[in-house]
């Protein structure tokens, strides 16, 4: 029976195919390409698809989203296949880092800091702050899988919403839009967590977060946190979303985080927790103090644990 995956990639070739028959000047370059189409194809009716021709494991599945005619596992490449493949992921991981806002930014009122650390050579967070018209604006995200489909579709995500941003489009029509677009560009087992908002100004905040971990208000008085307004992106194409706003007052922050952060372990399997990084944010007096201290407290609780995941944290304070 086929799965989820080999029905996804048979649509997948099959368009590439269609667009190779309409090339203008078919040559031997395309030929070959169409007969290594039709032969993935073939793969996927008799079940064979996703295996390596060599020893038969399955191919990693983010390397056959990046390349559905993809026929080897990782362990079975040439020499010169993982030289080709490092020299591609080190673009990759370039092109990402090119992606990325300033590390220290101050606009609008607001002053942000962040950190971002992939686990691998690349990363499926998604990370921005940006100035609009309306005022700060911020974003971040985790694409669900790893590697380079992830990254992929990080990029993807990147543009669109800073297209929409440039529109001015309403906060959660952004995101409904940005939905869209990604259940139309991705394949079914991908989703991604987002969290969008704007800073303006006068303190005023505005959050639409589709299923991404809470957004911590770190005040004078304590830390308030902000759930989840929406399911993940990528789900369902129609899905609507809502926006909640707040006022915060001067030296107020807002944290961002991905999972990676939260759900880190210690060596006795307890888990991190958004509510000891709250804790350790208020020792922070700006942005970049905060991301600092709770860095040092987070790699403090975890010891000798390695991060098991892409790791991306995020700090913005009312100045005043």
């Amino acid at each position: 029976m086929a799965t989820n995956l080999d029905r996804a990639m048979r649509e997948e070739l099959v368009e590439r195919r269609r667009r190779l028959e309409q090339a203008a000047d078919p040559g031997p370059e395309i030929e070959e390409l169409l007969h290594s189409v039709d032969a993935a194809l073939h793969r996927i009716e008799d079940g064979t698809y996703g295996l390596c021709e060599v020893c038969h494991d399955p191919i990693e599945t983010d390397r056959l989203i990046a390349n559905p005619l993809e026929t080897l596992c990782l362990g079975d490449l040439t020499a010169a296949q993982q030289r080709a493949l490092e020299q591609d992921l080190s673009m990759a991981a370039q092109i990402q880092r090119g992606l990325l806002p300033p590390p220290d930014l101050m606009a609008k009122g607001w002053s942000a800091s962040y950190h971002y650390r992939p686990a691998g050579p690349v990363s499926g967070d998604y990370c921005d702050l940006l100035e609009s018209p309306s005022g700060l604006f911020f974003a971040l995200g985790d694409i669900s899988g790893k590697g380079v489909a992830a990254s992929m579709l990080m990029a993807h995500i990147n543009a669109v919403l800073r297209t929409l941003v440039q529109l001015e489009v309403p906060l959660e029509s952004l995101v409904e839009r940005a939905n869209r677009v990604f259940c139309e560009s991705s394949l079914p087992s991908h989703y991604a967590t987002l969290i969008c908002g704007t800073a303006s100004a006068d303190g005023r905040v505005q959050i639409c977060n589709a299923g991404h971990p809470p957004t911590l208000l770190v005040r004078r008085a304590g830390v308030d946190h902000v759930q989840a307004t929406g399911i993940p992106i990528g789900l369902f194409c129609g899905q609507a979303y809502s926006v909640r706003c707040f006022e915060l007052e001067p030296g107020d922050m807002l944290v961002l985080y991905t999972d990676g952060v939260s759900e880190a372990r210690d060596p006795g399997g307890r888990e991190y927790g958004h509510e000891r990084l709250g804790a350790a944010a208020k020792w922070g007096r700006g942005p970049a103090d905060a991301v600092k201290a709770c860095l040092e407290d987070w790699g403090a609780f975890r010891g000798a644990v390695p991060p098991a995941d892409d790791v991306t944290l995020m700090v913005l304070r009312r100045m005043g």
